[in-house]
């Protein structure tokens, strides 16, 4: 009998999960449309009400925006769907609400300061 290679075991796999219908499992991020945009969202999240709603006319198309307390907090989406923000731009998440939600763990109950983008 062969020996069972890794590349063997996958094909296998994946064979087999495509005759029986298995869906293929895609990270939020990675299926994200990049031309799609968001719905609006406002709560209170830690005590920190989060706002956010889609606006025209901004950079490429329509962009969107996100208050903490009713102070502006900078967002960008990436070209993979993922967004960032100004407090953080180095841990990219998969919604704007998840970019509002992560700026207020960040900020650890510091006040958001406005931030000019020029």
């Amino acid at each position: 009998m062969p020996e069972l290679s890794r590349r063997r075991a996958l094909t296998t796999t994946v064979a087999l999960a495509a005759t029986t219908g298995v869906r293929t499992v895609v990270p939020a991020q990675a299926s994200a449309d990049p031309h799609h945009s968001p719905g609006t969202f406002d709560e209170v999240y830690k005590g920190r009400r989060i706002e956010g709603r889609p606006v025209g006319g901004h950079h490429h198309g329509t962009g969107y925006t996100i208050l903490v307390d009713g102070v502006e907090l900078h967002v960008m989406r990436n070209a993979d769907g993922t967004w960032i923000s100004v407090v953080s731009h180095y841990a990219p998440v998969p919604t704007p609400r998840a970019a509002a939600r992560t700026a207020v763990d960040e900020l650890q109950g510091a006040e958001l300061l406005p931030f000019s983008a020029n």
